[in-house]
């Protein structure tokens, strides 16, 4: 009889093969986990602010202005000045209501320091001025 010989290599095959299943796997459900943008959706029917709304206007470089009455001129403040006029505001009237319109190229960060503020000042009735627009 024949003796057979020791074999002292490994056979690589049946681990490249579940590699390359691991690969497959990995490349299938890496893109659903990540996180992609996000795409707000565009108001429909947009309802009118009340006709008392206080419009505190967000321009594109930052700066904030004051729109008392719907036929009145914007005033360009300061945070100070504007926290200040919405705090006089509110003692005449406690349940004044305040409208932010911001520029949709502003920053988000500047849009939440604004309704950080108004908070602040005490103001409790605070909505957002959106563009009605297509769904």
């Amino acid at each position: 009889m024949r003796q057979r010989r020791l074999m002292n290599q490994i056979n690589v095959v049946p681990y490249i093969d579940v590699m390359l299943v691991l690969l497959v796997i990995f490349m299938v459900t890496a893109p659903m986990i990540q996180t992609g943008n996000v795409e707000l959706p565009t108001v429909g029917g947009v309802p009118q602010p009340p006709a008392e709304a206080m419009l505190v206007v967000v321009k594109q470089d930052g700066s904030l202005a004051l729109k008392i009455t719907s036929g009145s001129t914007e005033r360009n403040l300061s945070s100070a000045e504007l926290l200040r006029e919405l705090r006089s505001a509110l003692e005449r009237n406690p349940q004044q209501s305040v409208v932010i319109a911001a520029d949709k190229r502003v920053s988000y960060e500047k849009v939440m320091d604004t309704l950080n503020g108004l908070r602040q000042a005490g103001i409790q009735k605070v909505g957002l001025q959106t563009k009605a627009g297509s769904s």
